[in-house]
């Protein structure tokens, strides 16, 4: 057993098991639904298929971050064990969650001095997110401690490529990051905006594609420019989709056939609640070790 606990936040969308096998503990975003609030569960009180489909009748959820008791909460137990804390949070660049934890992080500072908790901020999404702390974990069990694990984070975050088209950019207009124009048009016109996350944790238009399959396309062809060592890569890829199973497994499909030495399988996970409420159904989103994002 390590002397520190691993842990991140609900919206790094890896299913409830893997935090449980791989020891990693985590805490609730919360989204607001029909007036009520619920946490961001990792689906253990409602499904994806039925989340999603409350959206497509015409729900518009709503969310809210973790606030500084929760972290308090989450961490203090670890602490009162005699374990410090690496936590890794949802990029700053969308939430303001790395600043609530780093306020939290201070106050238990100042209750258990003789304990460190170290606050990252992982400028990655979803199973990107998740992407990260599957190779913490992995590093983790393989024998490195607690500032090493942390300092590898720092460096290696960057790293981590996420690239996703939204087929239904209604959810998009709703939280005013296009215009209810161009929602209509691209909507019309069967446009999949291509976009990323940038070095800053931003989301990113990229491209405006014409149709789903060239997008899926797009995607593959991402993962060549810009995967670790190109075609040749060998590291883990992950994707994360919302509402639209088939369309994800095209995407897997392709890779597949064009990087012969993956780590592993290739695992697809749903968008959580929390950022589905925000991009909506009919997202994929695809991740991977590459190029150090630098724009």
């Amino acid at each position: 057993m390590s002397d520190f606990v691993l842990s991140c936040e609900s919206t790094a969308d890896y299913p409830r098991s893997f935090f449980e096998e791989r020891q990693i503990a985590w805490v609730p975003f919360h989204y607001n639904l029909d007036g009520v609030s619920y946490p961001d569960d990792l689906y253990a009180s409602i499904s994806p298929e039925a989340f999603f489909d409350k959206i497509k009748a015409g729900a518009q959820p709503t969310t809210s971050q973790v606030g500084v008791g929760d972290y308090v909460e989450l961490w203090e137990p670890f602490l009162k064990e005699g374990k410090d804390v690496l936590h890794l949070t949802l990029s700053s660049g969308i939430s303001g969650t790395y600043n609530s934890a780093c306020v939290a992080a201070e106050q238990l500072r100042q209750a258990y001095p003789e304990r460190t908790v170290r606050v990252i901020d992982s400028l990655a999404a979803s199973a990107g997110y998740g992407l990260l702390m599957e190779y913490l974990a992995d590093l983790r069990d393989g024998g490195m401690g607690f500032s090493e694990l942390g300092d590898w984070a720092e460096e290696h975050k960057l790293n981590v490529n996420h690239w996703f088209f939204v087929s239904d950019l209604d959810c998009l207009k709703r939280g005013g990051r296009v215009s209810a124009t161009s929602a209509l048009l691209a909507n019309a016109l069967k446009i999949c905006p291509v976009l990323n996350v940038d070095y800053e944790g931003k989301l990113i238009p990229r491209q405006k594609i014409r149709t789903t399959k060239k997008a899926i396309a797009e995607l593959v062809r991402m993962m060549e420019v810009h995967a670790e060592d190109g075609l040749a890569y060998s590291g883990k890829c992950v994707l994360s989709q919302s509402n639209c199973r088939a369309d994800a497994d095209a995407v897997v499909a392709g890779i597949e056939e064009k990087f012969p030495q993956l780590a592993g399988k290739i695992e697809v996970n749903n968008i959580g609640t929390v950022i589905g409420s925000h991009t909506g159904p009919g997202t994929v989103a695809l991740f991977f070790m590459g190029d150090r994002r630098v724009d």
